[in-house]
C-alpha cells in the first residue's frame, strides 16, 4: 500500500450525524462571516458611535469562529496535514481573541451600564417633563376658564346677576346637566334652593343645614364628592339609568353683621352658601383634578364678586339714606329759616310799633317832668320814666338775644379808650348808688392798656348788666370794680373746660372781677342765671325786678367776644363776685391814636335853648309826629310836620337846618328821600341836617343810613334831655358821633 500524509479519524463516524455535523458547520460559518457585514454596514451609517475599535475586535473574533468552523468542513474526510496545521492555527487565534475579548467586555460593561442608567434616567425625566407640561397645559387650560369666569362675575355688582352667570358659565365650560345653589334662610337653620340651571323660578325647597353631607362639605373649601342621591342633589328627573357624579363646594357668605340686606338674613357667625354642580347621567364621565380645583377658584370668586355686591347695596342704601335725611334736613332748615325770618319781622314790627307808644310816654312824660309838680306827682312821672325806661331795656335785651341766637349780631371792632369806658361806667353807676348809700370803687392795674380794639358798645353793655347787677341786689356796704390784664396761669378755669384762651403779640385778654356785698347767690342757682328768663328764687322773692336775660345777653357776648364769665357766692347773704375776661386787640399809644379819642369824647356843655332853630318832623304816625313836635317845641325850636317823603320835599328849604325823618314808614322809601333833598341843595351849608328816627337797633339799619348820607340816627324813645343833647352834638359838630 502507498503511504499519504492524512490523518485517519480517531474514532468512526456515523454517516448521518456526520452529514448534520457538517451541513450545521456550513450555516453557521455563514451566520459568523454576515454577522461582521452588518456590524460594518451600521457603524458605517452611525454617525456617533463609542467604541469602534471595541467592534473591530468584536468582529475579528466572528470572523475567526466562523473561519475555524469553515475548516472544520474538511475534518470530516480524509485530509491531509496541512489542514490540520491550519485549523491548529486558526483555533489558536480565536482562542486569543476570545480571550482578549472577554477581558475588554469587563472594562467595558460597567460603561456601558452607566450609559443605559443615564439612558433610562432621562427617559424618566422626559416623562416627568411630559406630565409637567401636561399639567401646566391644563392649569392654563384652568386658569382661562377661571378668568372667563370671573369676568362674565364681576362684570355686574348685582347678587342675582352674579349668582345666575356663575351657574350658566360653569354649566356651559363644564358640560353640567345641572347646577344648584343653596342659600341659608333668614333663620339661618335651613339651606333653600335659591338659584338652578335650568329652573326659573326655584323656590320652595328647603333641606335642613345640619344634614352629615353638607357638614361635611361646609368642614372644608375643597370641593367634595356627594352621593347623587342626596337631598341636596335630588333635582335631576328620575328613571335615569346611572347618574352622574356630582360635587359640592361651600361659597362663603360676606360678615353681614354691619351690613343689613333686604332679603338676606341678618348673619352674626360666619356662613355659607351651598353649590352642587352635577355632570351628565348615562355616561363614564368622571371629574378630573383640575375641573374640581375650578369649581374651587370659582366659588372663591363668587364669594368675593358677592361680598362686593353686598357692600354696594348697602352703600346704595346708606347713600338713599342719607339722600332722604339730607332732604329732611333740608326741609327742616328752609322751615327754620322761614321761622327765624318770621320771628325777626314779628320782632321788628313788634319793636317799632312798640317803641312808638313809648316814644310819647317817655316824651310826654319828660315834658311834664319839667313843668311845677307837687312832690307827689312828681314821683309818679319819675316812677312813670323809670318803668319806660325798664321797658325799653327789656325790648333792647330781647332783640340782642334773637340776634345772638340766630346768628346775625356781629362786633363792631373799632379802636377805642378803655380807661374812659371804666371811667364812664363809673359814672353812670355812681348817681344810683348813692341813692341807695352804696360806695363805688374802681380799681385798673398799671399793665392795663390805655386804648384797645374791640366792640366799645358790647362792652360797655356787658359792665352795666353786671355792675346793675350788683348795686340792684346790695342794700348796704358797696360795690368794688377791678380790671387788670388776664395773666397766663389764671386764663384756664376748671369750670369751663371749653374755654381755650390763646395769648398772642396783638392781643390780651381783660380780666374785669365786680364784687358786691349783698344779697349772694345760693350755689346751686349760680347755673341757672346764665340762661334766659331764669333768677335765683332768693332774689325772684326779694322782687328785685328785672327780665331775667341781662346775665345770658352777657354770657352770650363774652363768647362772642372769645372769653368767660362766672360767678362766684358763699351762699345767701355773703354777697357775690362776678368775673369775665373778653379778648381784645392791642393799640399803640400814639398822640394821633388819642386825639381819634378825644374828637369823640361827649360834649360838656349841652345848650339849653334852641330858640328859631327851623326845624321839619316827618312820620306817619299822628301820635308820635306830635310827641316828638312837643318835645322840640319845648327846646324853643320852629317845627313843620310832614306825613310823607313827596311833602317833605316840597316844605323843606335852605332855611330849615334839621329833618328827623322816621325811616320805619310803610310804603316810603326814606332812604331815597334823603338823598332826594341832598340832590335839592346844590350847596352842602344850605342843606339840613338828615337825622333819623328808629326803633331798630341793628347795625345795618345805621349803615344804611350812614350810606345814603344821613348825619345821625336816634332810637326811639326820646326824652327831653335826650333831644337837648342830640340838637347840641348837631349843631356843634354837624353830625352824631354815635346813634343815640
Amino acid at each position: 500500500m502507498e503511504s499519504c500524509n492524512c490523518i485517519e479519524p480517531q474514532w468512526p463516524a456515523d454517516e448521518l450525524l456526520m452529514r448534520y455535523q457538517y451541513i450545521s458547520d456550513f450555516f453557521i460559518a455563514l451566520a459568523y462571516f454576515s454577522i461582521p457585514l452588518e456590524l460594518i454596514y451600521f457603524v458605517k451609517k452611525s454617525a456617533v458611535f463609542p467604541y469602534r475599535w471595541v467592534l473591530v475586535q468584536f468582529g475579528a473574533f466572528i470572523v475567526l469562529c466562523g473561519a475555524t468552523h469553515l475548516i472544520n468542513l474538511w475534518t470530516f474526510t480524509m485530509h491531509s496535514r496541512t489542514v490540520a496545521i491550519v485549523m491548529t492555527a486558526a483555533k489558536v487565534l480565536t482562542a486569543a481573541v476570545s480571550c482578549a475579548t472577554a477581558l475588554m467586555l469587563v472594562h467595558i460593561i460597567p460603561d456601558l451600564l452607566s450609559v443605559k442608567t443615564r439612558e433610562l434616567f432621562l427617559k424618566n425625566k422626559a416623562a416627568e417633563l411630559d406630565r409637567e407640561m401636561g399639567l401646566i397645559r391644563t392649569q392654563e387650560e384652568t386658569g382661562r376658564h377661571v378668568r372667563m369666569l370671573t369676568h362674565e362675575i364681576r362684570s355686574t355688582l348685582d347678587r342675582h346677576t352674579i349668582l345666575k352667570t356663575t351657574l350658566v358659565e360653569l354649566g356651559r365650560t363644564l358640560g353640567l346637566e345641572e347646577c344648584a345653589l343653596w342659600m341659608p334662610t333668614r333663620s339661618g337653620v335651613e339651606l333653600q334652593l335659591s338659584y338652578t340651571l335650568h329652573h326659573q323660578n326655584p323656590f320652595g325647597f328647603t333641606v335642613p343645614i345640619q344634614l352629615p353631607v353638607i357638614n361635611q362639605v361646609f368642614s372644608t373649601n375643597r370641593a367634595v364628592k356627594i352621593s347623587p342621591n342626596s337631598p341636596v342633589a335630588k333635582l335631576r328627573p328620575s328613571g335615569k339609568y346611572m347618574q352622574g357624579e356630582v360635587v359640592a363646594v361651600r361659597v362663603p357668605l360676606l360678615h353681614l353683621s354691619n351690613f343689613q340686606i333686604n332679603d338676606w338674613p341678618e348673619l352674626s357667625t360666619k356662613r355659607y352658601a351651598l353649590m352642587v354642580l352635577m355632570l351628565p347621567s348615562d355616561s363614564a364621565r368622571q371629574w378630573h383634578v383640575h375641573e374640581l380645583e375650578l369649581v374651587e377658584v370659582v366659588a372663591d370668586q363668587v364669594a368675593v364678586a358677592l361680598s362686593h355686591a353686598a357692600i354696594l347695596e348697602e352703600s346704595m342704601r346708606a347713600r338713599d339714606l342719607l339722600m332722604d335725611q339730607n332732604v329732611a334736613l333740608d326741609l327742616a332748615r328752609r322751615e327754620a329759616e322761614t321761622a327765624v325770618r318770621a320771628r325777626n319781622d314779628f320782632l321788628a314790627v313788634m319793636n317799632h310799633e312798640m317803641r312808638t307808644p313809648m316814644h310819647a310816654i317817655v316824651a310826654l312824660s319828660s315834658l311834664l317832668q319839667e313843668t311845677e309838680l307837687t312832690p307827689e306827682q312828681r314821683l309818679m312821672v319819675e316812677t312813670i320814666l323809670k318803668s319806660s325806661n325798664l321797658l325799653a331795656t327789656l325790648i333792647n335785651d330781647v332783640l340782642d338775644l334773637s340776634r345772638l341766637e340766630d346768628g346775625s349780631l356781629q362786633l363792631d371792632i373799632e379802636p377805642f379808650d378803655l380807661h374812659g369806658l371804666f371811667k364812664e361806667v363809673i359814672n353812670l353807676i355812681k348817681p344810683i348808688a348813692s341813692v341807695k348809700k352804696l360806695f363805688v370803687t374802681l380799681s385798673m392795674s398799671s399793665d392795663l392798656p390805655e386804648y384797645a380794639i374791640g366792640d366799645e358798645k358790647r362792652l360797655m353793655q356787658i359792665m352795666l348788666n353786671v355792675v346793675g347787677n350788683a348795686v340792684k341786689f346790695s342794700r348796704e356796704g358797696g360795690i368794688s370794680i377791678s380790671a387788670s390784664v388776664a395773666k397766663s396761669d389764671s386764663l384756664r378755669d376748671p369750670r369751663a373746660p371749653d374755654f381755650f384762651p390763646v395769648l398772642s403779640d396783638n392781643h390780651f385778654y381783660l380780666r374785669v372781677q365786680v364784687k358786691d356785698t349783698g344779697s349772694g347767690i345760693s350755689p346751686q342757682d349760680i347755673p341757672k342765671l346764665f340762661t334766659k328768663f331764669a333768677q335765683s328764687q332768693s332774689l325772684a322773692a326779694k322782687n328785685s325786678g328785672g327780665s331775667g336775660l341781662g346775665l345770658a345777653i352777657c354770657k352770650r357776648f363774652v363768647n362772642l367776644m372769645d372769653g368767660h364769665i362766672w360767678l362766684e357766692s358763699e351762699g345767701l347773704g355773703k354777697g357775690c363776685t362776678a368775673i369775665f375776661m373778653v379778648k381784645l386787640g392791642l393799640r399803640g399809644r400814639s398822640n394821633e391814636a388819642k386825639l381819634q379819642y378825644v374828637s369823640r369824647a361827649p360834649v360838656n356843655h349841652v345848650r339849653t335853648n334852641f330858640t328859631g332853630l327851623k326845624v321839619i318832623v316827618m312820620d306817619d304816625n299822628g301820635v308820635s309826629r306830635m310827641v316828638t313836635k312837643g318835645l322840640l317845641v319845648h327846646l324853643g325850636c320852629d317845627v313843620a310836620t310832614v306825613s310823607s317823603g313827596d311833602e317833605c320835599l316840597k316844605v323843606v328849604n335852605n332855611e330849615h337846618k334839621v329833618v328827623f325823618m322816621d325811616v320805619s314808614i310803610p310804603g316810603i322809601d326814606i332812604y331815597a328821600v334823603a338823598v332826594r333833598i341832598h340832590e335839592k341843595f346844590a350847596r352842602r351849608r344850605d342843606r339840613p341836617l338828615i337825622v333819623a328816627l328808629t326803633g331798630n337797633t341793628d347795625r345795618v339799619t345805621k349803615e344804611s343810613c350812614m350810606r345814603v348820607g344821613m348825619d345821625g340816627v336816634i332810637l326811639k324813645p326820646v326824652s327831653v334831655d335826650k333831644m337837648r343833647s342830640v340838637l347840641s352834638e348837631l349843631l356843634d359838630h354837624g353830625v352824631l358821633l354815635e346813634a343815640q
